[in-house]
């Protein structure tokens, strides 16, 4: 078959902008798929398109915010997936940026540098990811279908920004990406463990508030602090 091109989300914030990702790769008579919380997942995409008999797949990381990880990630799962698959594999092609518009002539423009993979990248273990960290925190940050649609992912990125303003790292405060955490017309919705604080309408001010009062200062932001049944 022709070459495809595969579209791949990088964060969970593109997993919010599918529709809009999903008409740019078949503008281009591509497919999508996600690195983390959407579906189909890039290995399983990488699978369907190999097993209907793509000679080729080149694939585009997108990034539409601040979130994402490393472009690095998008070739240690290819490669990953390449180095695993049983049968024929495809050649894969990898653009050497990532895609931050879903505008065609940005896909366009990036499309001029790719990178082959070659089996060589990285791996998917480190000595540094063995051990659980020594959080005292675990802040689990809802992006259900709700919360997603009343802006969640600027929240988040505000969580994000203030935790490193404050010099937070994964041995304070461990970060949680959930699905849905059920008080939905309270959203965004956050909570933090163990302290079983539920927060919500978090807008960006309050997340900021939140890292700086909570999980800095050790008290809880009672104006978007929610009760427990």
């Amino acid at each position: 078959m022709a070459d495809v091109l595969l579209l791949v989300g990088m964060s969970v914030q593109e997993v919010g902008s599918r529709d809009e990702l999903a008409v740019l790769a078949a503008s281009a008579g591509g497919s999508i798929a996600f690195l983390q919380q959407g579906d189909p997942s890039l290995s399983r995409e990488l699978t369907r398109l190999a097993d209907e008999g793509v000679s080729r797949i080149v694939l585009v990381g997108v990034s539409l915010g601040r979130l994402a990880p490393a472009h690095s990630w998008l070739r240690r799962i290819a490669a990953y997936w390449w180095r695993e698959r049983a049968g024929q594999r495809p050649v894969l092609d990898v653009v050497a940026r990532l895609l931050d518009s879903l505008e065609p002539d940005a896909l366009v423009a990036v499309l001029t540098d790719l990178r082959p993979i070659t089996g060589e990248e990285p791996g998917l273990t480190s000595a540094a990811w063995e051990d659980v960290t020594a959080h005292r925190h675990q802040v689990m940050l809802c992006r259900g279908p709700r919360c997603t649609a009343k802006g969640s992912d600027a929240s988040v990125e505000a969580v994000i920004i203030a935790m490193m303003e404050h010099d937070l790292g994964d041995d304070d405060v461990l970060l949680v990406h959930t699905g849905c955490q059920f008080p939905c017309n309270r959203a965004p919705v956050i909570s933090v463990q163990p302290d079983d604080v539920w927060y919500g309408g978090v807008d960006p001010d309050a997340a900021r508030r939140i890292v700086g009062e909570h999980l800095v200062g050790g008290c809880p932001v009672e104006t978007h602090r929610l009760p427990r049944a």
